[in-house]
This record gives structure tokens, sequence and C-alpha cells, in this order.
């Protein structure tokens, strides 16, 4: 397992009056859960850009269209443009939910206090397959093939990337002292948009191999 410690690129915030829980990238802005909104950061200037009035207490996701958002023991998909709930589906975790993502058509969800990912179908919450964690999830996020989720438990906080067959670590970057993550997102190029949870913060972080 590679093992190296995570760096910080940015960070955005703190935004005050709730913590920080999903991440999401829809090719423009940042999207965060907070609570009962589901806010758009626009990432250069670190300007809030959009708000959608939504329960936002977990995952964040977004299919390339349609945002998908985790409040209390559904799944939401919502239009980004009205803000309207498209459709509602049970979330797996019946509230213990945590980190949501896409990929190719299925939706994944952490589930942290069952150290679990589950891949979904997005019309009807049916749980297809399950993958195993050693540690409590948090964010999840697909990029480029890879499966990468975070973790926060015992004060400490890393994103890892697994196998999505076994749940194998095959990467793992460590989190500084009081940088938890709460949520997970790819760019598509060069970093991961980590949540900060109750700091209020959003944290960019190299992804490895990559040039920012």
């Amino acid at each position: 397992m590679k093992r190296s410690q995570a760096e910080i690129l940015r960070e955005y915030g703190p935004f005050t009056g709730s913590d920080v829980a999903g991440v999401t990238f829809d090719g423009r802005n940042v999207w965060f859960a907070a609570g009962e909104t589901l806010n758009a950061i626009d990432p250069e200037s670190g300007a809030t850009v959009q708000s959608i009035e939504v329960a936002a207490h977990a995952g964040t996701a977004y299919d390339g269209k349609h945002l998908y958002q985790i409040g209390e023991d559904v799944i939401r998909k919502i239009d980004p443009v009205s803000g309207k709930v498209l459709a509602t589906i049970p979330a797996p975790g019946n509230g213990g939910d945590s980190g949501l993502a896409w990929a190719e058509g299925t939706l994944w969800v952490g589930q942290h206090r069952e150290r679990k990912i589950h891949e979904i179908d997005p019309e009807t919450g049916r749980i297809l397959r399950t993958i195993q964690s050693d540690r409590m999830v948090t964010g999840v996020t697909w990029s480029d093939g890879e499966l990468w989720h975070g973790t926060w438990e015992g004060g400490a906080s890393d994103v890892r990337r697994i196998d999505p067959d076994t749940g194998e670590v095959l990467e793992r970057l460590d989190m500084p002292a009081d940088s938890g993550v709460s949520g997970l997102e790819a760019d598509g190029r060069d970093r991961f948009y980590c949540g900060g949870g109750p700091s209020g913060r959003i944290r960019s972080i190299r992804r490895p191999g990559r040039e920012a």
C-alpha cells in the first residue's frame, strides 16, 4: 500500500451556520451539503453562487445533469437549475449513510458506522453490491476508474483508494490533525474536494500523481 501525507492546496470557508457534509463537483461549481441547504461555490473565488433549500445531511453526488442528496433516510434527485426534487429513493442505511457518488449509471453510498460502501440502483435504491471497510466511511468518489473514500474515526482521518472488488486499500493519504474528511469528490483532474464537517470548511487536496 502506498502511503503519504495529504497536500492541502486550498481551504474555503468557514461557512457559518452549519457543518459541511457531502461534497460534489459539477464541472464548474463545488456543491456542499449544509444541513437544510445545498450550496454551490465558485472554486476560483470561493464565493457562494447558489443555494437550494433541501434536507442535506450527508453525501452529495452529480450525474452530469442532476444532483443527488442524502437527507434523513432518503436520497433525493434534484434539478440544479430549478431546485426542484424530481424523485426520491430510500437510502440503504436508513439515516446512517454518509458519502455519495455517481459512477457509470449507479450510485455509491458510504455507511460510516457500518464501515461499508453500497452500490445501489438510482431508480429504486436496491443494493447491488457491498464493499466492507476497516474504518468508518465518510465521503466516496470515483475518478478515472479509481474508487476513493474518506475515513474519520478516533480523531484521525484519511483519503484512500481501494480495490472496488475486494475492498483492499491500495493507497492512503493521511490528513493533518484537525482536518477531518466528511465528504469527498474528485474534480476529474488534479485534486479532491474534502468536506470538513463541523469546521465549516472545504479543503482541496492534491490527487496523487497529478500536478495542480
